[in-house]
């Protein structure tokens, strides 16, 4: 409409401008037509070139995003305030799948979960609760990757959109266990007020091991099967929580696969599932310690991360070589592979720190 509304005042230029020739009077309201799509706020134009975000425009874009920036977590929309990112998710499940299965080394448990859920969910105009999904294994195991792959692909991450996930870190947003009755008001604040500006938002939970006991269900409200709270539907959010609890659990059934000469592909999930479930529930060191979330179910995926082999930490060093523009020497892959091996301490099977510090060590022996 606002383009023929332009395309109407380009025609009528030359009769409204009479003392100007064409070109001048065209280029004129031309001018004036672009300034006036770059301001209008949910315009084709500005949300190609800016971000937008207005859940009731249908633009074809590759991702889509929605969100305000986590300066800090005191920080919330003002009442009436539009943020600004394309609109509905366009997300290709075919590439979010190929990026996983590409990038994503020793975890096809995870792969297949992840992208389940994600289908389930984007392919329901007005799904009847946000996903929740709960990553669970040891450090350097790919938690924190596939979320941000997840963002990457679900979003239009560029210089000036990294604020359209909203990542919250227990160690610097919660790191007063005194502090939590405050935490709990300005995290329900954060949510609804996102949430309420943009549909489809992103929030991601790091070291919930560490996260001060009945913190997280202070957005038990939100994550409900309700149709809509105070005029918000919050069905298109996304929640993701990162734990290391569970990991120890997860790494026994993987040894114990190993040790019965069965494959780690043949451990089946639901099996998993459940074994983090109780885990973390009973677990007085994680941040789920009797939570009503999993009391209520609310939690979609107890998705299990599981701990690395020496052969998928070779594939980890062969990656961050080319990363860091290094031939692919076989004798520093084994080398690195091989000192990163280190659990159990006879059979040195799994490195107990995932990949997390390959890029430090191929950049020491580089």
């Amino acid at each position: 409409m606002k383009l023929l509304h332009a395309a109407v005042l380009s025609i009528l230029a030359p009769a409204l401008t009479p003392a100007m020739d064409p070109l001048s009077a065209y280029l004129i309201v031309g001018g004036a037509a672009i300034s006036w799509q770059l301001f209008s706020p949910h315009s084709w134009l500005r949300c190609s070139l800016l971000e937008c975000c207005n859940a009731k425009e249908t633009l074809n874009f590759s991702g889509s995003v929605c969100s305000l920036p986590l300066m800090a977590i005191q920080l919330q929309p003002e009442k009436g305030e539009e943020q600004m990112a394309p609109s509905d998710s366009t997300l290709i499940l075919p590439v979010v799948k190929m990026d996983l299965e590409r990038k994503v080394f020793g975890q096809h448990l995870a792969v297949q979960i992840v992208l389940r859920a994600l289908s389930m969910n984007l392919q329901s105009k007005r799904p009847k609760k946000p996903l929740v999904m709960s990553f669970h294994g040891w450090t350097g195991t790919g938690k924190s990757f596939v979320s941000s792959i997840i963002a990457e692909n679900l979003y239009r991450l560029s210089a000036w959109r990294r604020s359209f996930v909203h990542h919250f870190s227990t160690v610097l947003h919660f790191s007063h266990g005194s502090h939590v009755h405050l935490y709990k008001e300005q995290l329900q604040s954060w949510i609804r007020g996102n949430v309420s500006a943009c549909p489809r938002s992103l929030f991601i939970f790091s070291e919930m091991d560490q996260m001060p006991h009945g913190l997280i269900d202070s957005i038990l409200p939100f994550l409900g099967y309700r149709g809509e709270i105070d005029g918000v539907h919050y069905g298109k959010a996304i929640f993701i929580f990162l734990n290391n609890a569970g990991g120890d659990k997860i790494t026994e059934v993987a040894l114990d696969y190993w040790r019965r000469l069965k494959r780690r592909e043949d451990i089946p999930a639901e099996e998993l599932q459940d074994l983090l479930s109780e885990e973390i529930f009973r677990n007085p060191n994680s941040g789920f310690f009797q939570s009503q979330l999993i009391q209520k179910n609310l939690i979609d995926y107890f998705v299990p991360f599981l701990p690395l082999e020496y052969k998928h930490v070779k594939q980890c060093v062969r990656e961050e070589l080319r990363a860091q523009g290094h031939p692919e020497e076989e004798d520093l892959i084994t080398e690195i592979a091989s000192a990163m091996a280190d659990y159990p301490s006879e059979e040195r099977l799994y490195s107990s720190k995932g990949c997390k510090t390959v890029a430090s060590r191929v950049a020491l022996s580089t």
